[in-house]
């Protein structure tokens, strides 16, 4: 599967209509993120239960204000419109597939009841 490019008219409708969701926030002008990329996309082409998305930083700096990306890449992970993950870095190949392999993983009822006991407390 191709990455999806992500913008201000298709970004809330991705989040919301997809279970799984990874995106990667970037820009032209990083070295980073063009050296992430390959790894991007050789993800994406490996899980098809997984939609993979990019936000170039520079063209949609509204969305990347309103995640506070302060750094890129940054990858955030959603799964049922929850974030499971946001970090700053490039990761190497090997890394990247075990995160998602634990985001995959997740146990997203626990996930929710964590949330909602954390709302509840305060």
């Amino acid at each position: 599967m191709a990455t999806l490019e992500l913008n201000a008219d298709n970004f809330q409708r991705t989040i919301n209509e997809n279970a799984n969701l990874i995106i990667d926030f970037w820009a032209p002008w990083c070295a980073p993120c063009r050296g992430f990329a390959p790894t991007f996309e050789a993800a994406s082409e490996k899980r098809a239960d997984i939609v993979f998305a990019k936000v170039n930083t520079e063209e949609q700096q509204e969305i990347a204000a309103a995640f506070n990306i302060r750094s890129i890449p940054t990858l955030m992970m959603f799964r049922d419109q929850i974030i499971i993950y946001s970090e700053a870095g490039a990761l190497p190949a090997a890394a990247f597939d075990q995160l998602i392999e634990q985001a995959m993983g997740l146990d997203m009822d626990t996930v929710r009841a964590e949330i909602a006991g954390q709302s509840a407390s305060g």
